[in-house]
């Protein structure tokens, strides 16, 4: 009786364990990117809506967005992630340079507004609550952070230069929303804003974000262009626009290609608006160019900072009004303008760094696709043990449809690497099909090969 009693408890220890490490294995299964759970929407569900742009056209018609009213998208799964990478590039680089990440509030009130002046502005989306308090939806907030700044009284001088940012959705009544994303009345923005004792050191923090711009195109690795721009509404000392050159961009600009000095066509007096117009820092003919706005920075001087207050001690005692500056990137529009300059003619091609993922696997399909998928399934965990690939790797398991659709369809939707699991992967040594979809180049490589020249692809 005592000896069966052992054997009892091993035989329950063993059911029981064999339970977790089931439960263990399917949670690990879960964790695994599949297309095939992806929750996409076929460009058969979409209305023919007069597309004027090659980027949106390639948006909706290969699961990257999907209409919602006019000016505003759904971000699909894919969509979602590359918008994602993008933003953590560009926390990346703010934080930097020293840059803190906030979040303000999307309801601004008026009274703030109506201080600066800039309440009568067409483009605001006004509301009221029950108390009939106006508000608007926040376009920018440059009312709002120098608010916040002007709470903090004793806020030591040593902690300057101040630089706070956000990135968020912004809303803008758009008479005329076009080109999906480069023109909606949704849009995700970062703003920063910063603020300095004196313009002097102003100046500085202008030149320390414009260089941080630089560093966010070059690893989107983007042709840009950094032009003198007016300072419009939001007012100021000094202004420079940023363009992505394309053919549907909206702002005509002077571009010298002697020493790179750019400018709005805005800024050019109306009379000398023609293509003999001279370079004003090496006197040779500028050319005009079309470009889209990916982001802008104005030296605001104490335009917002004197009308709500936020002032400083500095070292000598004195309380002085602080220099200010604010700087935006339209993160969903260069989310699409990088893909409308990028993209060769029928499929997306994202900036390399923020493809929704860098390597799809392809399983075959046969009349027993199994051993395919388990292949592919054992690819996925050792791709995913580098730490490069580690959230950046899914498996197109829609074995109902060809290989060649599938690799069609994956091609369209930007994926830089495919890996074709096929028969070549069952021979002795076995031999994966890796496509750059970006090159056009194919390669047989072995496991250990494949696995080598994935872990140097540098990721987010």
């Amino acid at each position: 009786m005592f000896r069966k009693q052992p054997l009892l408890v091993s035989t329950v220890l063993l059911k029981s364990t064999e339970k977790l490490l089931h439960s263990f294995s399917r949670r690990n299964v879960s964790k695994r990117n599949y297309l095939s759970r992806m929750y996409l929407l076929p460009p058969s569900k979409l209305r023919d809506t007069g597309l004027t742009s090659k980027s949106q056209n390639l948006f909706l018609h290969n699961e990257i967005l999907f209409p919602c009213h006019n000016g505003a998208f759904y971000y699909l799964p894919l969509g979602l992630r590359a918008l994602e990478k993008l933003t953590r590039l560009i926390d990346e680089e703010l934080q930097s340079i020293g840059a803190q990440k906030i979040s303000m509030p999307t309801m601004v009130t008026a009274a703030l507004w109506k201080k600066t002046g800039r309440w009568g502005t067409d483009e605001l989306f006004k509301l009221k609550d029950r108390h009939l308090t106006e508000y608007c939806l926040g376009p920018t907030h440059e009312e709002l952070v120098t608010s916040l700044v002007a709470q903090f009284e004793r806020l030591s001088y040593k902690r300057f230069p101040l630089m706070l940012y956000q990135i968020t959705r912004k809303f803008r009544d758009e008479m005329q929303p076009k080109f999906g994303l480069l023109r909606g009345r949704e849009f995700e923005m970062k703003d920063l804003y910063t603020f300095d004792l004196d313009e002097e050191t102003a100046r500085e923090t202008y030149s320390l974000v414009c260089d941080t711009y630089h560093t966010i195109f070059h690893r989107l690795q983007l042709n840009y262009m950094k032009v003198e721009g007016a300072t419009g509404n939001i007012g100021g000392k000094m202004s420079h626009e940023y363009h992505l050159p394309a053919s549907i961009g909206e702002d005509s600009l002077f571009i010298c290609d002697k020493c790179g000095f750019g400018s709005n066509i805005e800024l050019i007096d109306e009379q000398n608006q023609s293509e003999d117009v001279a370079c004003p820092q090496c006197q040779s003919a500028m050319k005009i160019q079309t470009g889209i706005e990916v982001g802008h920075a104005f030296l605001l001087g104490t335009k917002y900072s004197e009308v709500l207050n936020a002032k400083v001690t500095n070292k000598e005692g004195k309380r002085i009004t602080t220099e200010m500056g604010c700087y935006g990137l339209g993160v969903s529009r260069i989310l699409q303008a990088g893909v409308e300059v990028l993209h060769d003619g029928e499929s997306i091609r994202w900036p390399r760094l923020i493809a929704p993922y860098q390597v799809a696997i392809l399983p075959q399909k046969s009349q027993d696709s199994g051993p395919f998928l388990k292949l592919s399934d054992e690819l996925y965990d050792r791709l995913c043990s580098l730490p490069s690939l580690r959230h950046d790797v899914v498996i197109d398991d829609r074995v109902d449809r060809t290989i060649g659709w599938r690799k069609n369809q994956l091609n369209r939707q930007g994926f830089p690497y495919i890996i074709v699991v096929g028969k070549k992967c069952q021979e002795d040594p076995a031999q994966y099909e890796l496509i750059d979809t970006y090159s056009g180049t194919t390669d047989f490589l072995s496991l250990d090969q494949l696995i080598d020249t994935l872990s140097m692809l540098h990721t987010l």
